[in-house]
């Protein structure tokens, strides 16, 4: 792995990157590194391509700004922009996961120039017609979903004790946890942070997770929680968009166990009215939120697959 700190949009991003060939950028989530990428990054290296990662602004390695109001989408599409200027990239292919997968789906459909193909996972695009389901969550009386707690300023002390609120929030975001007890966006008794059985999930990688969690115990989690704080913003600014699609070929994959889909409940139809171009929508039985670590054969079969088509 080759490791940059380029300088963007007045903060300091840290850049990993390997292999030659076409350029794919892998944009992280929440709570997450450049490291859950790692085994995406090896496998389409080796299968003839440049795979570009990095620390999203506000994570591990990489500067930010603490006002939230510098972390909506359109900030983080930026950042994406000026790494593919400063590392010589006319366009790339976007990978995203979470949060990084709400900045690829805004980059594809703002900046196809740059971003020509858009692999999901997790989180599927928002319709682009207007609207604010947050705002909407309010009006039903939904308050105890999970993200108007993880804007509130508590959430920084809530989230601070790395060493165990990281396993707790892989844990219970995945498989591995039991149906039953798994993470629900919508019910406070089966929240991320309750304490979990274990220390370490068996599908993360021991070092890269240590290295995480030592990262988030340095820094904090006021940056990182401000992509949650920024969102509503982000929402109205994508108002600015509505009606349009995105046009760049795009592919979506998503866990059967992630809770995120009680949210979101994802059809084929409902992803075609905003991606016009849709190759594939795959649902992996059997996997949590973390597909990528979950399932990276899987993904990485996809990815590749996807990859090799565009090309």
């Amino acid at each position: 792995m080759r490791e940059h700190h380029i300088a963007v949009n007045g903060v300091l991003l840290h850049v990993v990157e390997c292999g030659e060939g076409p350029a794919v950028l892998f944009c992280h989530g929440f709570p997450d590194t450049w490291r859950s990428w790692r085994q995406q990054m090896n496998a389409v290296a080796h299968a003839g391509y440049r795979a570009i990662a990095l620390d999203m602004r506000g994570y591990g390695e990489s500067g930010g700004p603490d006002e939230a109001s510098a972390y909506t989408a359109l900030n983080i599409v930026g950042d994406l922009v000026a790494i593919l200027n400063d590392m010589n990239c006319e366009t790339a292919i976007l990978v995203g996961h979470d949060f990084g997968a709400v900045a690829a789906w805004t980059a594809a459909l703002i900046r196809p120039d740059r971003f020509r193909a858009v692999f999901g996972l997790s989180v599927p695009p928002f319709d682009f017609d207007g609207g604010n389901f947050l705002s909407d969550l309010r009006e039903k009386g939904q308050h105890d979903f999970y993200m108007f707690r993880q804007m509130s300023p508590a959430a920084d002390n809530e989230w601070v004790d790395a060493k165990n609120t990281i396993p707790a929030a892989f844990y219970w975001t995945s498989a591995e946890a039991p149906k039953e007890e798994r993470w629900h966006p919508m019910d406070i008794n089966r929240g991320l942070l309750r304490p979990a059985p274990i220390k370490r999930p068996r599908f993360v990688e021991p070092t890269d997770f240590a290295l995480m969690i030592d990262q988030f115990e340095q820094n904090g989690f006021h940056r990182p929680l401000n992509y949650y704080r920024a969102l509503e913003s982000s929402l109205d600014m994508m108002s600015a968009f509505a009606g349009c699609r995105i046009q760049v070929p795009s592919f979506f994959m998503i866990g059967a166990a992630d809770g995120l889909n009680k949210l979101h409940p994802v059809t084929t139809e409902i992803l075609q009215h905003v991606l016009t171009d849709l190759r594939e929508f795959i649902v992996l039985p059997d996997v949590g939120h973390w597909p990528q670590l979950e399932a990276p054969e899987q993904t990485n079969s996809a990815l590749i697959g996807f990859l090799d088509a565009i090309h």
